[in-house]
């Protein structure tokens, strides 16, 4: 009986041998050649699934994609049925940063994605399709989150939008050495609760950086806090 081949397995493993040699030599060295030998075959066998190197490079690039998307929904059930929109934006927002190796092996691929982008028309095109596609997630949140009053309605949803994706141009300090991860996890945090502020949703503009409360004891100290809520004068 014929061994049957798993094709998509394959070109995973094509995936990652071209994140590890973007991450340990540098896009300069993003060969075929090179992938295929840090993927253990011969070029030809690569070549079998990958055509040209563009397409090698689009789909490791998707792969990676994934893997955010994976990582950001495993998240997600961690933080439980209902989870406040902060704590999914936080979430989102430190799954862009390389703040640890598959996150790191990601984004260093998503910057390679980048440079080819500015020279190849088509990769361009899909580069700039996936980035739409991410900001409009981001921006649904944000929406929704504005919709169910936990955040002003008197702030532009894009705008705020804009600004959150700007967080994650705290990769090249990380990744630099400039400033640590707790640095940029810090700085999100005070953006998020400036963010959540100005809501009534309680108790999220006293939290100022530190760590946030499960959603659970969050929901029970509003509880505890309602009568006194109820007594005190309405803030804008």
């Amino acid at each position: 009986m014929p061994k049957q081949v798993d094709h998509r397995g394959r070109r995973e493993a094509i995936a990652r041998a071209l994140w590890r040699v973007v991450e340990q030599r540098g896009v300069t060295q993003l060969t075929m050649r090179v992938v295929a030998q840090e993927a253990g075959m011969s070029l030809g066998q690569l070549q079998h699934y990958f055509a040209s190197r563009t397409a090698m490079l689009s789909f490791a690039m998707d792969f990676a994609s994934e893997q955010t998307s994976v990582r950001v929904h495993q998240g997600l059930e961690k933080l439980g049925d209902r989870p406040h929109p902060r704590d999914v934006l936080r979430l989102t927002l430190a799954e862009m940063l390389p703040l640890h190796a598959d996150a790191r092996a990601t984004s260093r691929m998503s910057a390679a994605y980048v440079l080819e982008a500015l020279h190849d028309e088509a990769v361009h095109e899909q580069a700039r399709r996936g980035l739409v596609q991410g900001r409009a997630l981001v921006e649904q949140l944000v929406r929704q989150a504005i919709a169910d009053g936990h955040i002003d309605s008197g702030l532009d949803p894009a705008t705020e939008t804009n600004l959150l994706l700007a967080l994650t141009g705290f990769t090249s300090l990380i990744e630099l050495d400039v400033i640590e991860p707790q640095d940029a996890l810090a700085a999100i945090d005070v953006h998020l609760d400036r963010l959540f502020r100005s809501t009534s949703d309680g108790l999220i503009g006293k939290l100022g950086t530190a760590r946030r409360e499960p959603a659970v004891h969050r929901i029970e100290a509003q509880q505890e806090r309602e009568p006194e809520l109820r007594r005190a004068p309405p803030t804008r």
